[in-house]
């Protein structure tokens, strides 16, 4: 797994792009291949490319295509979430993210812009993507014009917003900071946060803040009239010139642009001579207002002076351009060499590199939201390309997802039914599945029958199965589509969309068997929650579950976990936690847990405990504050089906968690049981989980 870092604001201008280019700069000392992702950039101009892209995979020759660099522009973003489809902007950033994840050992990704001052939605867009990527985050801030309290308190409710979404934030910045608050400023961040968050302040350097003549060009959609190679000087301040001559040269001053209308002759041909001349401050550029372009004597006159700034003119009269000016807010350009090595110096000169690069390229995440599981569950799928067969095809929510599995193209796929049937279904719901990219299996009609017959009878006749009886087995879809596995037609099987669990799961009991070691078949749901993916099991099979039976159900499901990237921290469910409680119910679950502890003494286990104190650090803190389980419990087993479906019931109706499953665990080939209330989601869900198992795991 490659790492990364999220450089976030909280607010406009903040000057992220310094951070970004020393940060890139001390990366590339460090790493080998280093990447740049940005989720979501402002809407570029048609032909255009979004600057902060161009300006970091140029200077620093990074070898990656603009449209791989970032995911969605604003619009796009703005115009899922009027469709309803905001989730799949997560979805798509992480594509994106973890396709640069391949191929570079580290990713700088860089965070929104805030173009709309005072954005809240934009600062809790930016956390829930650092969280969804699984990151840490640099949280960087704007002092000019703030007290040491003011920035040290954005920069605290910054931490503690990404904190409390389990993002780890490694440092904070205080940017653009006057000279004389540094120390302030430093002491008051020291104050407020712990060593492990290291604590940058980057002074004010106005060559950074002042914008270039190129930048007011492109605001005023002005035209350069002459000194086209000068546009990268930087007006530090401005000023109008309207004034008799004798009295305007007075006011310039350092870098000074010179905002004048085009037929004032007498101040552009006396600030051009007091630029050359020694006693006078040298300008950075002209502005001609009101579209005005001087006569032809006085151009022929310029044209032979040896000009070192622009002159400029735009359509705007001079108030309006005045005012614009004063607006501009400066940018770093790719092709503006001086400011990003003046970037990079400042950012260097304040920061300890190997206190905050070493952390960075160490970083371990141990979070896994609920959209990156799924990105994971998809990305294992395609690796090794299973055929799932479903039994229910005519069903609509088969179909659905059958069609959804196919435009992913992450199975191969068999329907089982009657053929005309499921294709005219198919088209009267216009879902436009691709048929000749599936197969469509009608159980007594298919050259196999004869076969599977066979074999089934050859299988049961010991309890005494007849051929007829075979016969009508094998017309069943659901003991047609077992024995497609049995028989490596194939891989696994996903049904009860339209079926009960028991008809799912029976045939799979009768011959395809569970694994050597494994007497009982129990299931798992994957929870997907807010900000995590915890495991419930046994939430479907088995009704009431001896001491040996849960402790093989936790043992099978803490495996699942960890075959699914999550770090099994197992619960035993009970109705008290520790040795408080008595009873029979809380001795069962208190000797299973024992069970486990002698069979997998390296298995993190806390049992009996309540809910409350398995999932809530608080309260697990309190109630068993040795624990390696307590409050973080990742994989949680149920004592018997009736409190285990009801509860993973629960959750999900009341939280809007996404409930992956029932996975069946234990059986020697994958079948899965689907809930008769199952969703196309749930039906997706399950034949990529299945397509995993089928892999090996």
């Amino acid at each position: 797994m490659s790492k990364a870092v999220y450089i976030a604001t909280i607010e406009p201008n903040s000057g992220k792009s310094i951070v970004v280019l020393g940060l890139m700069r001390m990366l590339l000392g460090k790493v080998a291949k280093v990447g740049y992702f940005r989720p979501i950039i402002d809407d570029p101009k048609e032909g255009e490319i979004d600057n902060h892209i161009n300006t970091v995979i140029s200077h620093f020759e990074l070898d990656i295509n603009v449209k791989k660099a970032y995911a969605y522009t604003r619009n796009e973003v703005l115009q899922y979430y009027n469709q309803g489809r905001s989730s799949m902007i997560i979805d798509g950033i992480i594509q994106k993210y973890k396709n640069l994840e391949e191929k570079f050992d580290f990713i700088l990704v860089e965070g929104t812009d805030f173009s709309d001052e005072g954005s809240i939605i934009e600062f809790d867009i930016n956390v829930i993507i650092a969280k969804n990527l699984g990151i840490p985050s640099i949280i960087v801030a704007n002092g000019i014009d703030k007290t040491a309290k003011e920035i040290t308190g954005n920069l605290k409710l910054g931490y503690d917003t990404f904190n409390s979404k389990d993002v780890d934030v490694l440092a904070v910045v205080a940017n653009k900071v006057p000279k004389e608050s540094a120390t302030a400023i430093k002491t008051a961040l020291t104050a407020n946060f712990s060593d492990t968050v290291q604590q940058i302040v980057i002074p004010k350097i106005n060559e950074l803040i002042n914008p270039t003549i190129k930048e007011i060009v492109k605001e005023l959609d002005g035209k350069v009239l002459f000194g086209k190679e000068y546009l990268n000087n930087q007006a530090g301040s401005f000023g109008v010139g309207a004034m008799q001559l004798r009295n305007y040269l007075t006011h310039l001053k350092d870098n000074s642009l010179v905002i004048t209308p085009g037929d004032r002759a007498d101040i552009i041909l006396g600030v051009l001579q007091a630029n050359m001349s020694d006693n006078y401050p040298k300008i950075s550029g002209i502005i001609l207002t009101g579209g005005i372009i001087p006569e032809a004597p006085i151009l022929k006159l310029i044209e032979g002076v040896s000009l070192s700034v622009p002159i400029i003119s735009v359509p705007q009269g001079t108030f309006s351009v005045t005012n614009k000016v004063g607006a501009i807010k400066s940018k770093i350009y790719a092709d503006n060499q001086q400011k990003i090595e003046t970037s990079i110096s400042i950012f260097e000169q304040a920061v300890q590199e190997d206190k905050l690069v070493d952390p960075l390229i160490t970083f371990q995440s141990d979070s896994l939201t609920p959209s990156m599981f799924q990105y994971n569950l998809l990305k294992r799928a395609l690796q090794h390309k299973k055929h799932i067969v479903l039994p229910e095809g005519s069903d609509e929510r088969i179909l659905r997802a059958t069609y959804r599995l196919l435009a992913a193209d992450v199975v191969r796929i068999t329907l089982i039914g009657d053929e005309k049937k499921i294709k005219t279904k198919a088209t009267k719901l216009h879902i436009p599945i691709d048929f000749s990219k599936i197969s469509i299996v009608e159980p007594v009609a298919s050259p196999h029958y004869e076969e599977y017959v066979q074999t089934f009878y050859e299988l049961r006749k010991h309890k005494n199965v007849n051929m007829d009886m075979a016969r009508d087995m094998m017309a069943d879809v659901s003991y047609f589509g077992t024995m497609m596995i049995y028989k490596g037609h194939a891989d696994g099987m996903v049904s009860g969309a339209v079926h009960t669990t028991q008809h799912t799961i029976r045939p799979a009991l009768q011959f395809i068997k569970t694994k050597p070691g494994v007497k009982v078949v129990s299931s798992v749901f994957f929870m997907c929650l807010e900000d995590r993916v915890s495991v419930f099991g046994d939430c479907a099979i088995n009704p009431n579950p001896n001491a040996e039976q849960l402790a093989e159900i936790a043992i099978s499901s803490a495996e699942s976990a960890a075959a699914f990237g999550i770090e099994p921290k197992v619960a035993m469910l009970s109705y008290s936690s520790g040795t408080s409680g008595k009873g029979e119910d809380v001795e069962t679950v208190r000797s299973a847990t024992e069970i486990v502890k002698e069979r997998n003494p390296e298995l993190k286990i806390e049992g009996p405990i309540q809910y409350d104190a398995a999932v809530d650090i608080r309260v697990g803190r309190s109630k068993l504050p040795d624990s390696q389980v307590a409050g973080q419990a990742s994989v949680l087993i149920f004592p018997d089906l009736n409190t285990g479906n009801n509860t993973y019931k629960a959750v999900q109706r009341e939280t809007g968690a996404l409930a992956i499953g029932p996975m069946l665990q234990g059986l020697n080939k994958p079948v899965n049981d689907l809930s008769r209330g199952c969703t196309v989601e749930d039906v997706y869900n399950t034949v990529i989980i299945t397509a995993i198992q089928a892999q090996g795991l």
